[in-house]
């Protein structure tokens, strides 16, 4: 009984660090675009959220699996080419958590 206690626990405190640390790849990717992407206003994106609507979740995976997400985001914002261009693979995906958690059917950012 103690072994399948410490078994339930164990397996309670793994899922939580997993879940937390998929929270914090978006929050990594919202920090990507407001240091690397600012120059994305000049295209008339007012901020990171308006850069995640311009698809839903379904429409941020299909591109994604495409191999076509850096292309679909100098599409949005031109003037960020160069910065989109020079994302290393932890910022793409980083900055697409950011995207599909926000999305046009995703959740809804918050001022805090």
């Amino acid at each position: 009984m103690k072994k399948m206690t410490s078994l339930l626990l164990a397996a309670a405190v793994a899922g939580s660090v997993f879940t937390t640390s998929a929270t914090a790849d978006a929050s990594k990717g919202q920090r990507f675009y407001l240091k690397k992407l600012k120059i994305c206003k000049k295209d008339g994106l007012k901020n990171g959220a308006v850069f995640a609507i311009k698809h839903d979740r379904k429409g941020w995976t299909s591109l994604k699996e495409s191999g076509k997400l850096q292309e679909e985001w100098m599409k949005i914002c031109p003037h960020g080419v160069k910065k989109i261009k020079k994302m290393k693979e932890k910022d793409v995906k980083n900055l697409y958590d950011f995207v599909w958690k926000y999305a046009a059917d995703g959740e809804v950012p918050t001022c805090g």
